[in-house]
């Protein structure tokens, strides 16, 4: 598989540089190198087969956030990812908002920017793979497992949905909690969103910051439910389809 990208920089050095790593790396084909945003935009515009910009976040007349943002508005988000390329890692928590695929601090050498096409490569890897299995490859009897790809710490993470126990909702960004291990999962995301990618009858939101995984609940009251060691409350909100989560307990 050959990823086509493009190089956006208004650094000469830098953009040659760029240019150069991707033309060693066997599964990018680069498309063409632009000293501005304004024509990296114009060119994701007329060419619809690109999928990766490596892409400087400074830059005079359009800027890589703001880039980053129009990309989002196209509806090409899923098939057209971003590696950011600067020297200020102030911006780090920016990229990371526009749901930058990678970092790439300047300088930066040619083992970390494999780094970061490793990490499209296995990105678009795992889309092609999506889109290409038929979703009656197994027979109905057999139990299929559901995943969720997140992001996290700037790497695309495989979650078996199955060993969540419970997410917590932050102002900006959930926290994961997973069966066997000690530290939560952060990501930048809504619960709302994540709710609507979780199976309804496996996953409960009972608080307006949390959802549950409904197999691992250990016992519940008719305000709240126990799971480990953590007791979560349920709002009132929530009580409708608490009520019949209890009911079946009873």
């Amino acid at each position: 598989m050959k990823i086509n990208c493009i190089a956006v920089d208004d650094e000469p050095f830098a953009l040659s540089l760029i240019s150069s790593y991707v033309e060693k790396t066997p599964f990018l084909n680069l498309v063409a190198a632009y000293s501005n945003g304004v024509e990296g935009l114009k060119s994701i515009h007329e060419n619809p087969a690109i999928q990766l910009i490596f892409l400087d976040i400074r830059m005079a007349d359009l800027s890589g956030i703001e880039l980053a943002r129009i990309v989002e508005q196209t509806g090409r988000k899923k098939h057209l990812r971003i590696v950011f390329t600067t020297a200020y890692d102030q911006y780090a928590l920016e990229g990371f908002k526009v749901d930058a695929l990678d970092y790439l601090l300047k300088p930066f050498n040619f083992v970390d920017f494999s780094r970061a096409a490793t990490k499209a490569y296995d990105y678009f890897t795992m889309l092609e793979n999506s889109m290409n299995t038929a979703p009656a490859v197994l027979p109905p009897s057999t139990p299929q497992k559901k995943y969720l790809y997140l992001k996290v710490d700037y790497q695309l993470q495989k979650v078996d949905t199955s060993e969540i126990l419970y997410i917590e909702g932050l102002k900006d960004y959930v926290k994961l909690y997973l069966k066997g291990e000690e530290k939560p999962l952060l990501t930048l995301t809504s619960l709302k969103s994540l709710e609507e990618k979780l199976n309804a009858p496996a996953f409960l939101r009972i608080h307006r910051s949390y959802i549950v995984g409904v197999e691992h609940i250990r016992s519940l009251t008719k305000n709240s439910v126990q799971i480990g060691q953590t007791t979560i409350p349920v709002t009132e909100q929530y009580k409708e389809g608490f009520a019949e989560l209890l009911k079946n307990w009873l």
